[in-house]
């Protein structure tokens, strides 16, 4: 009885300071965000308005607002989206469904896609400038910049698409098997859809490490504040805009602020969205 009375007061304690341990952990996260977000509050908000978000620069960015920054960034959002998306699935589904578990070839793929995604973005932006720019005649442009970015941020969705697809559990595949169902139709109907809540979230932190770049872009997206008129016009976006307006601009510390503040809502939609998206389709796959 005492050993027990000991042992269950010993657990306890180390149940207590594990979890005051986490809550520690948890305030040192969320008390420099807080203090981030509340520092753009304070900054930017004057400076914030719809109108903000449509005008177009005026007197190097110090009036008027962000319209055309606005659209650049979607447009090459859009590109590097369209791109990674499919192409880093499909090597996902290779890795994980085609190719031998823990063979050489998924060895070798999976180091390589470490190395890239280790690789400085300023590189990244000097090769994008290299070879989408003058090798590939695109110029310094929208496509040249959301093609970078897609090289930057592939490794990353590839892992990420890599482990949601390992996260279905054998059984559902054999069990495909035991129908006689092809492999592609197996993949397409049953393991994209239960791995759709990780790959939405793969999307999502894509998605937002190429919305948060600036040094890549500064070689191939341009820095050109106007709208463009196509995917071949140079582009500037959000991040590029904020850089400019705090370090060449005197006077542009407010719109910078009401800038960051508009890329940081940005930020928190492209990773919000795909996990309310995962809760729904988790609701709708194991309903109550």
């Amino acid at each position: 009885m005492t050993e027990a009375r000991i042992h269950r007061s010993t657990t306890s304690k180390s149940d207590v300071a594990v979890q005051t341990a986490s809550w520690l952990a948890l305030v040192a996260l969320l008390v420099p965000l807080g203090l981030i977000v509340g520092d753009l509050l304070m900054r930017g908000a004057t400076s914030l308005s719809p109108q903000f978000l449509v005008d177009s620069p005026s007197k190097a960015g110090r009036e008027g607002g962000i319209g055309p920054v606005l659209l650049s960034t979607l447009l090459v959002m859009g590109v590097c989206l369209l791109v990674v998306v499919p192409l880093g699935l499909a090597a996902a589904i290779g890795l994980n469904e085609y190719l031998r578990r823990g063979g050489f070839a998924v060895r070798t793929v999976r180091i390589a896609l470490d190395v890239l995604a280790g690789t400085p973005s300023i590189a990244l932006g000097m090769f994008g400038y290299a070879f989408f720019c003058i090798a590939l005649g695109m110029g310094v442009s929208i496509l040249a910049g959301g093609l970078t970015l897609a090289c930057m941020v592939m490794p990353l969705y590839v892992r990420l698409s890599e482990q949601a697809l390992r996260t279905v559990p054998d059984d559902v595949r054999a069990a495909a098997d035991a129908l006689a169902l092809r492999r592609y139709t197996a993949i397409l109907r049953i393991v994209l859809p239960v791995a759709a809540p990780g790959l939405f979230a793969a999307t999502g932190l894509a998605l937002a490490r190429a919305l948060a770049e600036t040094a890549a872009l500064l070689f191939t997206s341009g820095y050109v504040s106007r709208t463009p008129g196509s995917l071949l016009d140079p582009g500037r976006v959000l991040a590029v805009h904020i850089f400019d307006l705090s370090m060449n601009v005197p006077g542009g510390d407010g719109p910078a602020y009401a800038t960051a503040l508009v890329l940081v809502a940005l930020l928190l939609s492209v990773s919000g969205v795909p996990r309310l998206v995962r809760g729904f389709t988790r609701r709708w796959s194991h309903p109550v």
